[in-house]
């Protein structure tokens, strides 16, 4: 074969390789969209989610009907009620039949101080104000005319997110918790998380600046299809 048609050849080859990576990620692109707006319609989400398909080629993924890793984020969304922010989901091995199931899942996201807030005065019958004190939210108000602060401990058990009151101080006078007459409504208040896919449970629980950092995770979980 001349240098000519060694040349051609050459080109040919890079010219269709080209052609087929521009193709694979056309396709990964509509994808990630259409994906992108079934979580819009389907959750309460704010803002427009965005989807991330990892693996080359995406096409073979596609014609095996299973995707190696799916990356979505959201800036927030609602469930059964509760806002949280900075959403992120994580799934491996998302297969594309019906029913389409998730090998592998884990779900992040932020509930603010001020969710917290309300589900705590809520379960405690206290009104209180919650901020970030280190790895504890700290809550503080007024109790029949005596300032009142209390740290809060967030914890996960049993795939529910609880948290203990830990420290009291009434009137600048640290009080245990246990000779409160209301000691037995602090520890193992439930901050319900809801709406979450059937067999993604709560796993742990951290105090971030703007609030507590949950993470969920699920095995062989089973998710409805869009048609």
């Amino acid at each position: 074969m001349g240098a000519r048609a060694v040349l051609v050849t050459g080109g040919v080859l890079v010219v269709g390789a080209v052609g087929v990576v521009v193709a694979d990620q056309v396709a990964r692109g509509m994808a990630e969209e259409r994906a992108a707006e079934v979580i819009a319609e389907r959750l309460d989400v704010t803002g427009t989610p965005t989807v991330d398909v990892d693996g080359f080629p995406f096409l073979t993924q596609l014609l095996a009907r299973e995707l190696d890793e799916v990356h979505a984020t959201a800036d927030g969304v609602r469930l059964d009620g509760v806002d949280a922010v900075d959403v992120r989901l994580d799934a491996r091995g998302v297969t594309l039949r019906q029913p389409s199931t998730v090998a592998d899942a884990t779900l992040a996201l932020t509930l603010p101080t001020a969710t917290v807030q309300q589900v705590v005065a809520e379960q405690s019958g206290l009104a209180v104000d919650l901020t970030v004190d280190g790895e504890l939210l700290r809550a503080s108000g007024e109790v029949l005319g005596v300032e009142l602060t209390a740290g809060v401990q967030p914890y996960v058990e049993d795939g529910r997110l609880l948290a203990d009151v830990v420290d009291v101080t009434v009137g600048g006078a640290v009080v245990d918790v246990a000779d409160l007459a209301v000691g037995g409504r602090l520890t193992g208040i439930e901050i319900p998380v809801g709406g979450l896919p059937d067999g993604v449970v709560l796993d742990s629980t951290s105090v971030v600046p703007d609030g507590l950092r949950v993470v969920a995770a699920g095995q062989d979980v089973t998710l409805e299809v869009a048609p």
